[in-house]
């Protein structure tokens, strides 16, 4: 629910790219925790209404984010769509080619799939731009994100609170949380 009490009809979800985790391969085992997370945190959502998730397509939390709406959807929830707006045209142009593979399987997938600007990349603007955008035009934010970590996702949380939208944080206790559970489970 929103501050107002609403539902939350469209969903912005967003964190850090894998590289300021750590993370350099999608086997990297901490994958496997983000998505059980963002699961975890994404049920109560569409339970109450969140009909469409949203990103931008960025290496990491957002791509992770689409991983998990591809395997809810086939489970649980076939009626929730996933977005994926890219700020320019050709986002993944310096990804390794692995990395541009996944992301267009990822495309293929999604729901509903349009660059924000129609343009290459030219300038930082664009992802200022791109931030406030998919703030604007959504009902709320899910992000992962460590108050004692900047990074990427700072700039969407600026947007978000610059714009009143309610935030909502998976901080990293709450990774650390799902990583101890499925570890007990795996001991049961």
């Amino acid at each position: 629910m929103n501050k107002e009490g609403r539902a939350i009809h469209s969903l912005l979800v967003t964190g850090y790219k894998a590289h300021e985790l750590g993370i350099f391969q999608e086997s990297h085992q901490g994958v496997h925790y983000l998505k059980k997370t963002i699961e975890n945190r994404l049920r109560p959502f569409i339970e109450e209404g969140t009909e469409w998730i949203i990103t931008s397509g960025q290496l990491g939390v957002e791509q992770w984010a689409a991983d998990v709406v591809f395997s809810l959807k086939e489970t649980a929830y076939p009626h929730i769509k996933l977005a994926i707006l890219p700020p320019f045209e050709g986002q993944e142009a310096n990804w390794s080619q692995a990395a541009q593979e996944r992301y267009a399987a990822r495309l293929a997938m999604a729901d509903f799939v349009e660059c924000i600007s129609k343009r290459p990349y030219e300038h930082v603007g664009q992802l200022r731009q791109k931030n406030d955008f998919l703030v604007q035009r959504t009902d709320g934010l899910l992000v992962l994100y460590d108050e004692e970590k900047q990074g990427s996702p700072l700039y969407y949380i600026a947007s978000a609170k610059a714009q009143g939208k309610p935030i909502f944080y998976i901080s990293p206790e709450e990774v650390e949380e799902t990583v101890r559970q499925d570890q007990y489970d795996d001991f049961l």
